[in-house]
C-alpha cells in the first residue's frame, strides 16, 4: 500500500457495489503484493466478475479461465495491458475492460523524469545539505553545477502514442513553449488536437530532442524504438517511457547511451519486472530508473476504484464501455 493510502479507504470505494442490486457478495482482498496464479484462482473462484486482474497472455488465457466457468467480466485498473487472445474471451464469454483513470497522473510523472534528466534537482540538492559551507575550499564550490543544465523552452518534444497520457504531455510541452510533434498508429482529429504536429515515426524521430513513449505494448509495437530507430534520432536526445518496457529494445538503448545518441533516459518501466539484477542500463548516472509507479498517487487510486465501478455498471445496463477485447 502506498504511503498516503489505507487499504480502508480504498476498501469504501469499493464497497459502492453494495449498493448494485445485481450484486449478491463482494469479496474484496488485500494481498501483500501482487497475487501469483494461485492466489488469483483461489480469489477468483466462482465469482461471475473480478476486479483489479493483469491483463496478461500469463492469466488470460484459456487454461486458467476455464477454472472459472462463471466468471464473465473483468476489470483491469489501468489503461495498459499485455497482448492476449481477444476471440478466446469472446468465445468464453467474458467481458474485459481497462480503466483510463490516470492521463494526467503518469503525464506528470513522464514529465518529473524529463525535469530531473535535464536539471539533476535531487543531485544539486544533496551537494547543497551535505557541504560543510563553512569551510573555506568547499566555498569555492558554491554555485558549481554538476551536470549540465538543459533549458526545453523552443526544442522539439515528439510523443509516441496520443492517447490520454500522451495528449496530456503533449499539453505540458507546450506550456513550456516547446514545439509537440506526435505519432500514433491513427490520426486524431478534434480542436484539442489542433496546437500537435501529427507525422510519420521517422519523421518524429528525426525531429525530436526529447521523446516520450506512450504507446500500448503489442505484437506490432514490441522493440519499436530499436537500432533502427535509434539510428534516425538527434545526437543527445532524451528519451522518457513511462508506457511500457517492451517497447524499447533495452540492448539497444545502452548502445546508444554508450555512444551518445541518446544524452538520458527516465524509464519508470523496463521489459522484466521485477528488474533483472544487474540490468546493463542500472551503469548509466544518465538514466532514472523508477518501479513501474508513475500512476500511484493518491487521487489516482481511486479515480481507478470509481471509474471501474462505473464502467461495471454500463456492463450491467447492457452498454459497456472501456471494452478491450
Amino acid at each position: 500500500m502506498q504511503p498516503n493510502l489505507t487499504a480502508e479507504e480504498i476498501s469504501a470505494v469499493w464497497h459502492r457495489l453494495d449498493g448494485f442490486p445485481e450484486v449478491d457478495e463482494l469479496v474484496i482482498e488485500k494481498p501483500g503484493g501482487y497475487p501469483d496464479l494461485d492466489q488469483l484462482h483461489s480469489y477468483i473462484g466462482d465469482a461471475e466478475a473480478a476486479f483489479g486482474v493483469w491483463i496478461s497472455p500469463r492469466i488470460i488465457n484459456e487454461e486458467f479461465l476455464k477454472q472459472h466457468p462463471k466468471l464473465r467480466y473483468i476489470a483491469m485498473l489501468g489503461h495498459g495491458f499485455e497482448p492476449f487472445d481477444a476471440a478466446m474471451t469472446r468465445r468464453l464469454g467474458l467481458t474485459i475492460t481497462n480503466t483510463v483513470y490516470g492521463g494526467q497522473t503518469i503525464a506528470e510523472y513522464a514529465w518529473a523524469l524529463l525535469m530531473e534528466v535535464c536539471h539533476h534537482v535531487t543531485w544539486h540538492s544533496d551537494k547543497a545539505k551535505k557541504t560543510d559551507w563553512t569551510n573555506r575550499g568547499n566555498q569555492e564550490r558554491y554555485g558549481v553545477l554538476l551536470t549540465p543544465q538543459i533549458e526545453l523552452y523552443g526544442k522539439t518534444a515528439g510523443v509516441i502514442g496520443i492517447g490520454a497520457i500522451g495528449l496530456a504531455f503533449a499539453r505540458m510541452a507546450a506550456g513550456f513553449g516547446m514545439k509537440v510533434v506526435s505519432y500514433s498508429r491513427t490520426k486524431r482529429t478534434g480542436p484539442e488536437y489542433d496546437f500537435i504536429e501529427q507525422v510519420g515515426l521517422d519523421e518524429l524521430l528525426s525531429r525530436s530532442d526529447v521523446i516520450s513513449v506512450h504507446a500500448p505494448h503489442n505484437p506490432g509495437t514490441d522493440k519499436m524504438l530499436d537500432g533502427a530507430a535509434f539510428d534516425k534520432m538527434k545526437e543527445g536526445v532524451i528519451l522518457i517511457n513511462t508506457a511500457r518496457g517492451g517497447l524499447i529494445d533495452e540492448d539497444a538503448l545502452v548502445a546508444a547511451l554508450r555512444s551518445g545518441k541518446v544524452y538520458g533516459a527516465g524509464l519508470d518501466v523496463l521489459r522484466d519486472e521485477p528488474f533483472l539484477p544487474n540490468h546493463p542500463i542500472f551503469a548509466f548516472d544518465n538514466v532514472l530508473v523508477t518501479e513501474h509507479i508513475a500512476w500511484l498517487t493518491r487521487e489516482s487510486r481511486l479515480r481507478a476504484c470509481s471509474m471501474a465501478i462505473d464502467n461495471f455498471r454500463a456492463y450491467l445496463d447492457g452498454k459497456p464501455v472501456s471494452v478491450i477485447n
